[in-house]
């Protein structure tokens, strides 16, 4: 449904959302649908509940040059949603999804003068290897970083922006372990690694990170669209961190979560460096002999979860007037009643 807060349409001509079938993706499609808006989705997998309810849907790789030209054609706004999202895997796969598919992207907005491109980034593009608290938009973009996601994402973001002009407005949302109902990434993956066994506390367990409520993501995106709309400067090839804005400590909160639906809390824990250690030792093996998957750990998945990452909202709240609605603790009850609802008994 519609949000109180969600700003009006710019205008009447359709919207396209790549990546609009995964998780962001499917909930930005769904309020836009419930603002009577008409939507094109571009994505590699068909999705025939959506098609049903009117999206036109673009099957196509989103380095297709040609598919992605010609879905930008009578686009007002373009929401760029899509990514190749992991912590491991080819290095070229990941320039090929996220850099030059947003390369792809800007083409098309500038053949067909698309005025508006709303680009999902993510804080790992500021990845320095240190703690990040209270951290704004200021720190540079990273060019090297153990992971390849970081690294494309940043290269991506910087075309993004350096596009932005009077003819096409661009604005960059950086928002930070996007979670909530529906989620089929971060909560899933801490359950299934807690109940067997394989999550550890790393480092001192007391690190703070940021998280994002899929509703709130939303908002965010829809309030970029309407300040490239109204012809806000400040928003114009700008990056913005996107969070609740409430900093939790990382380990209480997934015990918590764990407590709540009858599962055993993490205790184990591994030093720092002793995690960082065996993650350069998995990535090797897994290079070497080309072993398939994601390994068990690696150095930035380590850093992610011992260091803090949490970021300062001023310029969000400022420029946007973004304001998170859904807080952590209602999220959470949210979650913890549909989790528990989705598991079998007896």
């Amino acid at each position: 449904m519609t949000s109180p807060s969600d700003p009006p349409p710019p205008d009447t001509r359709p919207v396209l959302v790549t990546g609009g079938t995964g998780f962001l993706g499917r909930n930005l499609v769904e309020r836009l649908l419930a603002q009577g808006r008409p939507v094109n989705v571009l994505a590699r997998n068909p999705a025939p509940d959506l098609e049903r309810r009117g999206v036109r849907f673009i099957r196509a790789a989103i380095d297709d040059e040609a598919a992605v030209a010609a879905a930008c054609a009578d686009m007002g706004t373009i929401f760029h949603a899509a990514a190749r999202v992991g912590v491991w895997g080819p290095r070229e796969e990941f320039f090929r999804a996220n850099v030059l598919g947003t390369r792809a992207i800007l083409a098309g907005c500038r053949r067909h003068g698309v005025s508006r491109l709303v680009f999902t980034s993510s804080p790992s593009v500021v990845y320095n290897g240190r703690d990040l608290a209270g951290a704004d938009e200021s720190l540079p973009l990273t060019t090297r970083c153990p992971s390849p996601y970081p690294v494309s994402k940043a290269a991506a973001e910087r075309e993004a922006l350096a596009a932005a002009g009077g003819e096409l407005r661009v604005t960059a949302l950086r928002p930070h372990l996007i979670w909530g109902v529906g989620d089929p990434h971060l909560v899933p993956r801490v359950l299934s690694r807690a109940r067997t066994g394989r999550l550890r506390i790393v480092g001192s367990g007391r690190n703070r990170v940021d998280m994002v409520h899929v509703a709130n993501a939303v908002d965010a995106h829809l309030l970029a669209e309407a300040a490239l709309a109204r012809g806000d400067q400040e928003a114009n090839g700008r990056a913005f961190f996107i969070t609740n804005d409430e900093p939790v400590v990382l380990w209480d909160w997934i015990n918590a979560l764990l407590a709540a639906l009858g599962e055993r809390p993490v205790s184990g824990r591994v030093p720092l460096p002793v995690a960082l250690a065996a993650g350069a030792a998995c990535e090797l093996a897994w290079r070497v002999f080309r072993l398939r998957g994601e390994p068990p750990m690696t150095r930035f998945v380590a850093a992610e979860l011992a260091k803090d990452h949490w970021f300062d909202l001023g310029a969000a709240r400022r420029v946007l007037g973004y304001s998170p609605r859904v807080s952590m603790a209602e999220g959470t009850a949210q979650l913890v009643t549909h989790l528990r609802a989705a598991t079998p008994t007896g």
